[in-house]
């Protein structure tokens, strides 16, 4: 996918959502455009389904190796998880950036 298409799909979902694209509802909105129930991710990522509810609705950061944990479980790049789970950091310590991470 190039960087146009990228940046055309999460200006998408900051308009479907209606605000910046948190890890939350990102993983939400993956989630349940792949068809996949809460408590089948939730048991896949060795977590509880109030934790991974608790990481969708915002009131529960994950870490950057958490980010990258739901993407391979997922299928998606690790990159793009990692980068809005520390925009989400970002955004929390009062800074707005966006991240774009590249690979070593």
């Amino acid at each position: 996918m190039n960087t146009k298409a990228r940046s055309d799909a999460r200006k998408f979902l900051e308009r479907l959502r209606g605000g910046p694209l948190t890890f939350g509802r990102m993983l939400a909105s993956i989630r349940r455009a792949d068809e996949v129930v809460q408590a089948d991710l939730a048991r896949r990522m060795g977590i509880s389904r109030a934790r991974l509810c608790d990481i969708e609705n915002g009131r529960r950061a994950v870490t950057v190796e958490g980010a990258a944990q739901f993407a391979r479980v997922l299928g998606y790049s690790v990159n793009q998880f990692v980068a809005v789970a520390v925009e989400d950091q970002l955004r929390k310590a009062g800074l707005k950036v966006r991240v774009r991470l590249e690979a070593a």
